[in-house]
């Protein structure tokens, strides 16, 4: 009888484990969707979590080691996150652009026409020419800031 009941504990044993690596993998599949690399933290966790489970430890102690991984794989992930240059998401393929004026506004902003449709814009600095063409020097917000240079 002994070994029968010992049995059915390695039995399930063996399922959760399975239940671990599946929650990973299903995981895995989501990061590939996402792209943010948090998800396959969380599902390196998940993994650790099953081999904690295939080597025999108590449910306490699988949610124990697949917590911790969790929390240090985040905390290493934002650290190499914050230390990553910021350009992709500052890259604007708008800068350099050339526009056509509409209208000038008293107040030194503009109506520029550009990309099928009219946008506010206004001068990077008071000393920019009005006059020939004017270039997208930056996007703010819905505005386009404008210059008489074209920047690569």
């Amino acid at each position: 009888m002994g070994n029968g009941s010992g049995m059915a504990n390695r039995k399930e044993v063996m399922e959760i484990y399975i239940y671990w690596f599946l929650l990973a993998i299903i995981l895995i599949g989501l990061e590939m969707v996402t792209g943010t690399f948090y998800l396959l933290v969380v599902a390196i966790a998940m993994a650790v979590g099953g081999v904690a489970a295939l080597l025999g430890a108590g449910m306490a102690w699988q949610l124990v080691f697949g917590a911790v991984t969790g929390v240090a794989g985040t905390i290493v992930l934002r650290r190499w996150k914050s230390a990553q240059p910021a350009d992709a998401p500052n890259a604007n393929f708008d800068v350099g652009q050339p526009v056509r004026v509409i209208k000038w506004n008293d107040s030194g902003s503009a109506r520029v026409f550009y990309r099928g449709a009219e946008w506010d814009a206004e001068l990077e600095s008071a000393d920019i020419p009005r006059e020939g063409t004017l270039y997208i020097a930056a996007v703010r917000g819905s505005g386009l800031v404008l210059t008489h240079r074209k920047q690569q």
